[in-house]
């Protein structure tokens, strides 16, 4: 774009209006800035959140958001608890993640949980939550999941997808169950690249569908596809953009009549090929009801991509049919999310407190207490240990949120892309005479340096706080926590005595 050219292209109005009907645009900061006030004034369906929006008066922000919206507005963000949080990135979550819930297997629990992220949210006026992931984990093939999935057992997954979706929706937050039809045993990150789903079709339909079928009985009010790929369905296409698996599969197949919400189209897997405007082109004419645009598109995008739906109209490449479709689906959800909220203000709940739980108040540390798994001879109490928290590369859904024991214990963290031999060198002299803690997520990613320290100091603690896909040497003390969220440090520090117990 050059300066000469306009920020917004001309639009015929009536197509602007249900492009804009269809859109929940990002923007930076704490405030709204005038254009998406403007927006949202003439039918914009809502925003996306990000982590850097809700670090401010976030109920503030959501109340100038309804009061500029032509009816109640989708406000949406990813809050899955555990590593995925964005209300609680810069403090670590209050709620254990999937993976730790999968572990102690209690859906009553899952539900709980799920419902007090949902009592959050609408504190701070957010009502649409892209949760909770409904992906089976492969354990022997994919890290890019990890401890979002509740586990790599497809009846297990399923049952707290749909504790999950029921324990949201109670809270009056729409529940977005994500990534159509499996993220679990992609060995590529979407983010980066288009990731492809291993198995045949009849594999898939086996490992991967039944959770989406899960949450759809549950009644789940969205469903995400992810930029994934799958030879026999898709193509060369992700599942976003393809007819197939959205009107195909999801629509045909499984029944799935709520909304569906795209995964962010300025993923590689979605934008490298086709850019981002086409690329929702290309997702409204599979299938996609409404358009999550990613957290680095900006004014000028949204502008582009409205322009290029409401072209694709024009031209006959997109049927108007489809695109009112799509509209009338997004005006039933904010119909609902209305109604759900009217309903909260009448029977007198508490919206104008929007703070997250903190981790000795209620259900989280509770939980991830009972996720906490011990094996070998873990020491009850540790006197002046070095913690040891090796940082692993950046998981781009979750981001280099905040994690590990620092609130309990003094704390030096190893960046393994230094080197393995000279940070175990470093680990190896600075705990000379001292307990050791080795902190780990995921920790068959760096054997190159965990395995080395354990040769010289069989005794020190490991505590894994990603997927335990590795087992351990016969005695190691090791402790598993299924994720890296606040609670679940907490967990283990109480476990090795450097935090007292907080009572519930």
């Amino acid at each position: 774009m050059t300066a000469l050219e306009p920020l917004e292209p001309s639009v015929d109005p009536s197509l602007g209006a249900l492009a804009d009907a269809i859109l929940i645009p990002p923007f930076p900061g704490t405030t709204a800035p005038r254009w998406l006030l403007e927006a949202l004034g003439r039918g914009l369906a809502g925003v996306t959140f990000f982590g850097a929006n809700v670090t401010g008066d976030t109920r503030s922000l959501t109340a100038s958001l309804r009061a500029a919206a032509t009816s109640e507005p989708v406000i949406a963000i990813d809050e899955e608890g555990g590593d995925v949080t964005r209300v609680a990135y810069a403090s670590g979550s209050p709620y254990p993640g999937n993976a730790a819930l999968g572990a102690v297997d209690d859906v009553a629990l899952t539900r709980d949980v799920y419902a007090a992220i949902g009592t959050d949210l609408v504190r701070l006026g957010i009502n649409t939550n892209l949760a909770p992931d409904a992906d089976v984990l492969d354990l022997a093939g994919s890290a890019v999941v990890g401890t979002r999935s509740f586990g790599p057992d497809t009846a297990l997954v399923a049952r707290h997808v749909a504790a999950a979706v029921a324990g949201l929706q109670s809270a009056g937050v729409a529940a977005c169950a994500k990534h159509f039809p499996g993220h679990g045993s992609t060995g590529d990150d979407s983010h980066r690249s288009l990731a492809t789903i291993q198995g045949t079709m009849a594999e898939i339909r086996v490992r991967d569908l039944p959770p989406f079928g899960a949450a759809i009985a549950a009644g789940t009010i969205a469903l995400m596809p992810g930029h994934l790929r799958v030879p026999e369905l898709t193509g060369e296409l992700p599942a976003t953009l393809s007819p197939a698996a959205v009107s195909g599969l999801l629509r045909g197949e499984l029944g799935f009549t709520g909304v569906v919400i795209c995964d962010a189209l300025e993923m590689k897997a979605a934008s490298a090929v086709f850019g981002i405007p086409e690329a929702a082109v290309l997702a409204v004419i599979a299938g996609v009801d409404l358009l999550c645009l990613g957290r680095d598109t900006d004014e000028a995008m949204y502008h582009a991509i409205r322009a290029a739906i409401a072209d694709a109209v024009t031209s006959g490449r997109l049927a108007g049919g489809r695109l009112e479709e799509a509209a009338s689906r997004v005006a039933g959800l904010r119909g609902q999310l209305g109604s759900w909220r009217d309903g909260a203000v009448a029977a007198g709940a508490d919206l104008g407190v929007g703070r997250p739980a903190e981790p000795g108040e209620g259900i989280g540390l509770a939980a991830a207490r009972r996720a906490l798994r011990r094996s070998g001879l873990v020491p009850p109490e540790l006197t002046d240990p070095l913690v040891v928290e090796i940082e692993p590369e950046e998981n781009i859904a979750a981001g280099r949120f905040t994690w590990g024991f620092e609130p309990w214990a003094a704390v030096q963290r190893v960046d393994p892309a230094a080197g393995d031999g000279a940070a175990a060198g470093s680990i190896l002299a600075a705990s000379a005479g001292r307990p050791l803690v080795l902190a780990v997520r995921d920790a068959r990613t760096v054997l190159g340096l965990v395995q080395p320290v354990l040769a010289d100091r069989p005794d020190a603690v490991i505590v894994e706080m990603g997927v335990p896909a590795w087992t351990p040497p016969a005695g190691t003390a090791y402790l598993a926590t299924y994720g890296a969220s606040r609670v679940c440090a907490q967990a283990a520090a109480e476990a090795l005595g450097l935090a007292r117990p907080q009572r519930q």
